[in-house]
């Protein structure tokens, strides 16, 4: 008889052998019924966040949460068939992220997970007759390949810092920072956030992998928002990440990015409308690597070349030349610093218990790769380490630090240079700089428009006269993906690095995207669309007036 101690047993950590027991007593029970589970894992995921936010001198918000929730896999059949094959609009849904002790009460915690797993197999149960049936009335995919693969077993006992956040000092500077946009009649809005986080996952599979990893993370927010005279919303924010909170940079630093956030606003709030615009430009690193995610990225994830709803832009274009041949892209989590930023994308394992590794995805212009879960392709049989999710989804291929790399490279100056002349060859008025983006999305799938929009942030046209650059607002980057990609020509010799999360199939995943500066031929700009909303009729209340296109 085993006897659970502190750390378990011989060094094993207590949560992880009150796992594995209820796992193979509810695998042995399982395999005797009709269909029979070939695989089971369990994930429990613990999280810890503190947070504060303040707005113009004020604490808005304190909190701090812990807890711990469970995803439980049964895969039933074998690995050529399973329950989680996807059918046309139907994606497997079995994870729930179920409540668990935060305690390792042993039998607190296998109550949840006996009853957590009865659940599961009669949903997967279900699912696999659902699929056995539509086997037999509907036409096969093209891609044949299984519904698993293989993955040698992990042991491996992590451990993670506890997190530090030591609020009552974070509260004060918060609302040091936040003071500053109090008297700032341009300012409608504005606040200052400060986030912790630590995140812990233990795994355990009837493979006989048996992990613990984590890992933290670390961020500060600031932003802030004004109305123009026109009735378009605007909004200028910067945000600065860390490892963890450790790694924050000081307070002077932290009130630079402050005043430069209403800067950007007052900025903004000035600078006229854009006009649709098709012609050459230069995207900023940090433009370029949220460019790259949208449009590249999301098309190279595994299980897109295998849905028969994707769009499948490259799925039979392995070997093929897909991007400039200067140009290379590879996915690597196991970097955690580039161009003097920590990145969000690194982990040490996925969630299924894959190494993460690097990933050569386009070498030389040409396809070579794509992002890989356990769930093969045609062609591509293993997991690439890039199988992910956020607690309560299931695992899809995902992007974790997408670099892009270039061999023909100029300096920031030359680069503008050759911007001015490519306007001039063109006879455009001006060309643009991008140097700010917010957000993006992409359409993949096979019923929609195969289209992609990026969201400028900071816009400005550059002429060929020499005339200082004009700052403008409401542009939006639209395009498609195969002929952007025809358009770049050139790149700059300094990669700077967008950290964020990414949403899609499998919840909110950290990501980052790195790139050089990129110049491209032709990009299509559209308008924004804006609010029909006046600025605010009434005075501030400390009497002053709103300059920004309101009432005196």
């Amino acid at each position: 008889m085993f006897f659970l101690l502190a750390g378990g047993l011989w060094g094993q950590p207590r949560a992880v052998m009150v796992l594995e027991e209820e796992l193979n007593r509810n695998f042995s029970a399982l395999k005797k019924l009709d269909p029979a589970p070939y695989f089971i894992a369990y994930q429990m995921t613990e999280q810890e966040a503190a947070s504060v936010t303040a707005s113009q001198g004020a604490l808005q918000n304190s909190s701090a949460a812990k807890g711990r929730v469970l995803d439980v896999s049964i895969r039933l059949g074998d690995t050529k068939l399973d329950n989680y094959r996807q059918i046309r609009g139907d994606r497997p849904q079995f994870a729930s992220a179920t409540a668990m002790p935060l305690e390792d009460e042993p039998n607190a915690l296998r109550r949840r997970v006996w009853l957590e797993t009865d659940r599961v197999y009669r949903a997967a149960a279900q699912r696999l007759m659902n699929i056995r049936t539509n086997q037999q009335v509907k036409l096969e995919g093209e891609d044949k390949s299984g519904d698993f693969s293989t993955a040698a077993p992990v042991v491996k006992y992590e451990t993670v810092a506890g997190l530090s956040f030591e609020r009552n000092l974070w509260q004060d500077r918060a609302r040091k920072w936040s003071r500053y946009f109090l008297d700032k009649p341009e300012v409608l809005a504005s606040s200052v956030s400060v986030v912790g986080q630590r995140e812990v996952k233990t795994l355990v599979t009837t493979e006989g992998t048996k992990l613990v990893h984590g890992r933290q993370y670390a961020r500060i927010l600031i932003s802030a928002r004004g109305k123009a005279s026109d009735g378009m919303n605007l909004g200028a924010s910067e945000t600065i990440e860390a490892e963890d909170m450790g790694k924050l940079p000081d307070e002077k630093t932290v009130q630079k990015a402050v005043e430069k956030v209403y800067q950007k606003l007052v900025g903004l709030l000035k600078a006229p409308l854009a006009e649709p615009y098709t012609g050459p430009a230069i995207l900023s690193g940090k433009a370029a690597g949220v460019f790259f995610h949208e449009i590249f990225g999301h098309r190279i994830e595994g299980h897109r070349q295998k849905d028969e709803t994707e769009g499948q832009t490259f799925t039979k274009m392995v070997g093929q030349k897909i991007l400039p041949d200067f140009l290379s892209v590879k996915m690597d989590p196991t970097l955690k610093r580039l161009a003097g930023t920590d990145l969000y994308g690194w982990y040490n394992f996925d969630d299924e218990g894959v190494a993460g590794r690097p990933v050569s995805v386009v070498k030389n212009g040409v396809l070579e790769n794509f992002l890989m879960s356990r769930s093969p392709i045609n062609g591509f049989v293993q997991s690439n380490g890039h199988g992910r999710k956020q607690a309560g989804a299931e695992v899809v291929a995902r992007q974790s630090n997408l670099i892009v790399e270039s061999s023909k490279m100029l300096s920031n100056a030359e680069l503008r240079k050759a911007l001015v002349e490519e306007v001039k060859r063109q006879n455009k008025p001006y060309g643009l700089f991008f140097e700010e983006v917010s957000s993006g999305f992409t359409i993949t799938s096979r019923r929609g428009l195969q289209a992609f929009s990026v969201f400028p942030v900071m816009v400005y046209k550059v002429f060929p006269d020499g005339r200082p650059d004009q700052l403008i607002r409401g542009a939006d980057i639209v395009g498609t993906p195969l002929t952007s990609f025809s358009k770049i020509v050139q790149t700059s010799n300094e990669v700077t690095v967008f950290n964020g999360y990414c949403g899609a199939e499998s919840g909110q995943v950290p990501v980052s995207a790195s790139s050089p500066a990129l110049m491209v031929s032709e990009i299509e700009v559209s308008l924004r669309e804006r609010s029909q909303e006046r600025p605010p009729y009434l005075d501030r209340p400390e009497g002053s007036t709103v300059r920004a296109g309101g009432r005196n």
